[in-house]
This record gives structure tokens, C-alpha cells and sequence, in this order.
């Protein structure tokens, strides 16, 4: 048995101890908001937050997130997280939709520590997530709308 805390409440997964965490997300718990893509974590799909940072769920196994903190898609109540599900929609980014979780999530983790990135940094960010729509320019211009989405609410707080 695994206990972590998952969008902020408490959890117990009684999956065998190397089941990767997307399928105790997805079949035990319900939440099939991270998405399979590739298996092997090179597509990006899968992409949570492991207290804080971002992990790929395909090849990490439940032990592994004992007595830690995850966050999935449906979890991402955070400033970041309303900034880019909303420049997402105002950029139309998804097509397919099948990996903006994945790119959403590794989006957040970007700008929680930077909210002004450059053009680079977004590309060198998002690096290693794929796209199968191509929607990579409006994928970069979500992000740096949403961030500058958050500077200026920033801004507006003094």
C-alpha cells in the first residue's frame, strides 16, 4: 500500500509497488487527465508535478511518490495554472488535445520560477514534449501570454 497526497488530499494506492503512476492515476484513481503516450517518457503526455517539479508518470512507479506530494491537470489550481488554461484556449492551441495536459503541466513549471520567460527559454523548456498537431508557435505564445498574464496581475497588487 502507497500513501501520497494527490491535488492536496490524502491517498492510498493499493497497486502493486512497480506500477507505473500514470495507470494508478488513470485505473485506479480516476483521473484521466494525464494522458499515455509513449511508454518509455519521451513524449511528455504523461506529464505531472512531483512536489513541484515536473515528472513523467509513464516510468514512474507508485513507490517512488511515498508520502509525496503529487499534482495532475485536474489539480492545477494555482494562479499559473488559470493563466495558462486560459491563454490556451484565447491562443486555440489544442487540436488533437491530446498532449496539452502534458504541455500544460510542464508549462506551469516554467513559469512558477520564471513568469517572463524569453522565447528560448520557453522552447528550451518545452523541449522533449511532442506535439503531433504541430501547434508548437501557439503552444510558445500561450506561455508567454500567460505569463505576461501574471506580471501584470503582479503589477496590479502594489
Amino acid at each position: 500500500m502507497v500513501k501520497f497526497t494527490l491535488n492536496s488530499e490524502a491517498v492510498t494506492s493499493e497497486s502493486p509497488p512497480d506500477t507505473p503512476l500514470l495507470w494508478v492515476l488513470r485505473e485506479e484513481l480516476q483521473l484521466i487527465g494525464t494522458k499515455f503516450g509513449c511508454g518509455i517518457a519521451q513524449c511528455g503526455a504523461c506529464t505531472v508535478h512531483l512536489d513541484g517539479s515536473a515528472a513523467r508518470a509513464c516510468v514512474t512507479p507508485v513507490t517512488a511518490v511515498e508520502n509525496r506530494h503529487v499534482t495532475t491537470i485536474e489539480g492545477l489550481a494555482t494562479p499559473v495554472g488559470a493563466a495558462l488554461k486560459s491563454s490556451w484556449e484565447a491562443e486555440q492551441v489544442p487540436q488533437c488535445g491530446y498532449c496539452q495536459s502534458g504541455q500544460i503541466m510542464q508549462a506551469a513549471t516554467l513559469l512558477e520560477g520564471n513568469p517572463a520567460p524569453s522565447d528560448a527559454e520557453i522552447v528550451s523548456h518545452m523541449n522533449g514534449h511532442l506535439c503531433r498537431c504541430m501547434a508548437y508557435p501557439r503552444i510558445k505564445r500561450a506561455i508567454a501570454a500567460a505569463g505576461s498574464e501574471l506580471v501584470q496581475g503582479e503589477g496590479s497588487n502594489e
